[in-house]
């Protein structure tokens, strides 16, 4: 077995819950302890489930939730190293961070990690590929852009999580200040629609089964638009596609 949802993703907050057999993680805390707990609850989980958490990197939407958790429950973190300099003022010398080189892959129960570096603006971030004997799920947001290396990682999932940022035009014909549309555009920012459809279309297969669209922008992308491209992308394939939303979380997904 191995089931997921995206908590939510977007701006303000970011979270992926992934179960399988015997085992469940988190991917990202970017939500508030009791916001966490409540998205848990609507897919009827709890945060007492969980057996670790993996960071992707330091900026906020992606840890907001970090510092409480760090402080009452008594589960692994996982990051590189380079996050953890970047959060040390915020969460201290836990005893339960762990800390890996990008590239490190972690056993944690059932589940192989293997984690993947990005071009992103923050300090040494990477992505996830979670795999067991069942299935992979391939996870891919706040990546720059579409690099061979996560073209490679994402190839033979049957599940996939990937950002689309942003629409070119609205991007560029929004109130944006410059340098944060340059910021967004940069090989150090987001996945442009085109962008995420490039890299689907590099790694998808027949064994994919499930695709997440996901960091969707609120202010510069429409996810009728993200939709209607990806659908065409898709052609025939008989794969569940599912569109995050800031606000809920997506139903329990099942790969298998």
């Amino acid at each position: 077995m191995l089931n997921f949802s995206v908590l939510g993703s977007g701006s303000s907050g970011n979270a992926t819950f992934i179960q399988g057999s015997r085992t469940s993680i988190l991917l990202d805390c970017g939500f508030s302890l009791p916001q966490i707990k409540k998205r848990l609850e609507t897919i009827e989980r709890t945060i007492e489930d969980i057996e670790a958490i993996f960071i992707t990197h330091e900026h906020v939407d992606h840890i907001c939730g970090l510092k409480r958790l760090v402080g009452i429950y008594n589960i692994p973190i996982f990051m590189t190293r380079g996050t953890y300099n970047a959060l040390r003022d915020i969460i201290g010398d836990n005893k339960n961070i762990e800390l890996f080189e990008s590239g490190d892959s972690i056993n944690i129960g059932e589940f192989h990690v293997q984690s993947f570096a990005v071009t992103h603006d923050a300090n040494d971030p990477v992505n996830y590929v979670v795999s067991n004997d069942k299935a992979k799920l391939g996870f891919a947001t706040d990546c720059g852009y579409p690099s061979k290396l996560i073209a490679n990682r994402l190839k033979g999932c049957q599940g996939l999580i990937i950002e689309s940022n942003y629409c070119p035009d609205m991007l560029m014909n929004g109130t944006y200040p410059v340098h944060i549309k340059q910021r967004i555009q940069s090989k150090f920012g987001h996945l442009s629609n085109q962008q995420m459809l490039q890299l689907l279309s590099s790694v998808i297969d027949d064994t994919l089964r499930a695709l997440v669209l996901a960091h969707i922008s609120e202010n510069n992308n429409h996810h009728g638009l993200v939709e209607q491209l990806v659908r065409q992308t898709i052609g025939g394939r008989d794969i569940q596609l599912w569109i995050s939303s800031q606000k809920n979380p997506t139903p329990l997904i099942k790969l298998i």
